[in-house]
């Protein structure tokens, strides 16, 4: 598999990725192969954020191009999607957090297997997603978070679910570069990663699929 794309995107050519994502989309390559290679590209950004190589503005960029080039494949993708979903996916970064690129990710890799996402968006109150659990009665539902502030609404989201009778109906998953097992047994989740495409896999599996 080719590897220039990813690298446009960690070099943050944004003009170059958008332009060979078309190019290649536009004559038949397999749109899940390209999305694959901008994922990659995307993955060594963080780890270059997260060795202090990369700043905030370098991950933004990225974040940019990636939804741009995911725009571009979405025609593609629904295409070879299964005419019925293989699941509902509800997706939140709670309140006291606004980062998004991995749930922004995770979301663009569940939508293109087949599974149906609503992503509510960042600062999310839990109550918010109590009403959307409850209305689309979701197979799974993954929450992000990025600083550790985060980990109390996220509990508090779990446990108004429990109030309200429904987490026994779907798995809960936490995700994010600073989450880890002990979080997913404070959150009382089912499953827990730092990694979109460890995430797919699961909800793959929770589903039947391989």
């Amino acid at each position: 598999m080719s590897e220039e794309l990813a690298t446009a995107i960690v070099e943050l050519k944004r003009d170059e990725v958008l332009d060979a994502v078309k190019k290649r989309a536009k004559n038949g390559e397999d749109p899940l192969r390209i999305l694959e290679e901008c994922r990659r590209g995307m993955a060594i950004v963080g780890d270059r954020f997260q060795k202090g190589d990369y700043f905030l503005a370098e991950l933004m960029l990225s974040a940019e191009i990636f939804k741009g080039a995911v725009e571009i494949l979405d025609p593609y993708l629904a295409k070879a999607r299964p005419p019925k979903p293989l699941g509902k996916v509800v997706l939140a970064t709670l309140k006291g957090d606004i980062h998004d690129l991995g749930k922004n990710l995770f979301a663009a890799l569940l939508r293109a297997q087949g599974f149906e996402v609503y992503d509510l968006g960042v600062d999310v109150e839990p109550a918010r997603l109590v009403e959307k659990v409850k209305e689309v009665r979701p197979d799974l539902v993954g929450l992000s978070v990025l600083i550790t502030s985060g980990f109390a609404s996220m509990k508090e989201a779990a446990e108004m679910l429990e109030e309200a009778g429904v987490r026994n109906q779907f798995k809960l998953m936490v995700g994010g570069g600073i989450t880890n097992n002990m979080v997913k047994e404070y959150v009382r989740a089912d499953f827990q990663t730092v990694d979109a495409m460890e995430g797919v896999a699961y909800c793959m599996r929770s589903m039947g699929g391989k």
